[in-house]
């Protein structure tokens, strides 16, 4: 795809949401950011945000998730849908980033501990090791928290992706590559958070906004 294409398709972006483009998932730690991604699973982030409100209140570190009862985490992610799977992984994760034998194998590339023992993992293949976290968990994490170039295919980016024609692909691991391929990787943080903004509040499933955007007026 032509470069001058891209421009302007990420120009016209630029102009809708800013330069500096904010993921919608509040948080004040590493531990909380990974568990709204969890939360976030088939679930607005608005929605997520109001759960998180109170339940970061409550549960601050690690040691806290990792102590949950699973039934009460139920209860209070109950409406940020499949609270069961989002419990039992929370609370799985959280523990294995606890214990020391995971901590000694994740080599390189740990944050700084939350408390004496705790760790968070700043790489792909020691954070997919952990329980409920696959790789566009994983990517949101890196490139939100530590600022690690990393591409997350989510719905809105697989919708945006087809209809601006950067891929044809319907498997989020190619899809994955084919955006990697042709945005330049200092842009991949920034140009993941322009999609999926643009496909929840422009570019939707039903009902798309066709009518006013630029870029289908110009025949981008």
């Amino acid at each position: 795809m032509q470069s001058e294409k891209i421009d302007k398709i990420f120009n016209y972006f630029a102009s809708l949401f800013g330069d500096d483009p904010k993921c919608e998932l509040k948080y004040s730690s590493d531990i909380e950011l990974l568990v709204a991604i969890i939360l976030s699973a088939q679930c607005t982030d608005v929605r997520v945000n109001k759960v998180t409100k109170e339940l970061f209140k409550k549960y601050k570190t690690v040691q806290d998730f990792a102590n949950a009862d699973v039934k009460e985490l139920e209860r209070e992610i109950y409406s940020t849908g499949f609270y069961r799977n989002k419990a039992k992984n929370i609370i799985a994760m959280a523990k294995a980033v606890k214990n020391p034998i995971f901590v000694s194998r994740s080599g390189l590339g740990v944050s700084p501990p939350l408390e004496k023992g705790e760790f968070i993992p700043r790489d792909m293949e020691t954070l997919i090791k952990l329980p409920g976290i696959g790789r566009k968990t994983a990517s949101v994490f890196l490139a939100e928290y530590h600022k690690i170039p990393a591409i997350a295919v989510d719905t809105h980016v697989i919708r945006v992706s087809h209809r601006l024609g950067f891929t044809k692909s319907r498997n989020p691991a190619v899809i994955e590559r084919d955006l990697m391929a042709i945005f330049d990787r200092e842009n991949w943080c920034k140009y993941h958070l322009y999609m999926v903004l643009f496909g929840r509040y422009h570019c939707t499933a039903k009902n798309p906004k066709c009518d006013t955007c630029l870029l289908k007026k110009k025949g981008v």
